[in-house]
């Protein structure tokens, strides 16, 4: 019997998502959770990271033992988080993983209202923080209608109540705080579809962060066509959905880079789950080179954000 790579190893050990956890904690002592308080930021990394772990168990996203999905967007998110992350950012991120766990319990399930009035809540209540995670509203409901295959009026007029939801709750405030204009002053940053006059502050940091992300999605989508013939039709559909909002948040990005701070934590859960299923599922030579070569530059980003300056500015 032929030995392992160390890939597959790693990939199935009941022990690297706990030392991926120990590395997590390390990385956010290192950015100065501690002495810049950002407790939040940490919590929610460690939130978020479970909340992955539920969504593949919960719907089997691979088809082996494996904590790769996890483990690879506690990484990828340690790489970016304390540069880039706010407490309005880490409210964005956990609704949105959220989002998905409700999504999926509404798979062909045309009278699914109730799951999919929480998962659009789910979106509403990121929407208060970040008002232009709506632009993703047409494409969610494309995912119903195409991939989740729950489609119908009853769903739709569900869908649309659960983003409503929350601001039942923000419009009665800003009724009883007097301050309903600012909610309309919310809601008319929607109005900006593109703004490329940030283009000139960009960070190097952003961009090679950003671009080492996207060809980690890449990768997982390319992957994933290739060998998706090997998952059950319900998985598919469910990394299909992952492929279109991976997409569809890359282009965001490039449109509206002033919003990187959101979009790059939206990204990093579809491209974890993307590039994990990647790690976990293949064993050929090559891929175990990928494999120690992607985890070197991960460590070498980390360092990277963490301690050295942009040398745009």
């Amino acid at each position: 019997m032929a030995s392992k790579r160390r890939q597959e190893r790693i990939a199935t050990s009941r022990l690297t998502l706990p030392i991926t956890v120990v590395y997590g904690m390390v990385v956010a002592l290192a950015a100065g959770t501690i002495q810049q308080g950002l407790w939040v930021q940490a919590a929610s990394l460690f939130i978020a990271t479970g909340m992955i772990a539920i969504l593949n168990n919960r719907y089997s996203l691979i088809r082996v033992y494996s904590r790769m999905l996890s483990c690879t967007y506690l990484l990828l998110s340690a790489m970016v988080c304390f540069r880039t992350s706010s407490t309005d950012g880490t409210i964005v991120t956990l609704c949105t993983i959220a989002f998905y766990l409700f999504l999926f319990q509404a798979y062909q399930n045309r009278y699914g209202a109730a799951s999919i009035f929480y998962a659009f809540t789910m979106i509403g209540i990121a929407s208060i923080f970040f008002v232009k995670i709506l632009y993703f509203v047409p494409f969610l409901w494309i995912a119903l209608i195409g991939f989740i295959l729950a489609f119908s009026l009853r769903t739709f007029v569900a869908s649309i109540l659960g983003l409503l939801f929350p601001y039942w709750f923000v419009a009665g405030y800003a009724v009883y705080t007097n301050s309903l204009p600012k909610l309309w002053t919310h809601f008319s940053d929607l109005a900006v579809l593109c703004d490329f006059s940030y283009y000139h502050q960009v960070t190097e940091h952003q961009i090679v962060t950003f671009s080492f992300i996207a060809i980690l999605g890449l990768a997982g989508i390319i992957h994933f066509l290739r060998n998706s013939y090997k998952d059950k039709i319900k998985t598919r559909m469910f990394y299909e959905t992952f492929i279109m909002m991976q997409v569809v948040t890359t282009i965001f990005i490039v449109l509206q880079p002033q919003l990187y701070g959101f979009l790059i934590h939206i990204m990093i859960i579809t491209t974890a789950i993307l590039f994990g299923h990647f790690l976990a599922l293949t064993r050929t030579w090559f891929t175990n080179i990928v494999f120690h070569v992607v985890i070197v530059l991960i460590l070498l980003l980390t360092a990277y954000n963490l301690w050295i300056p942009s040398l745009l500015f």
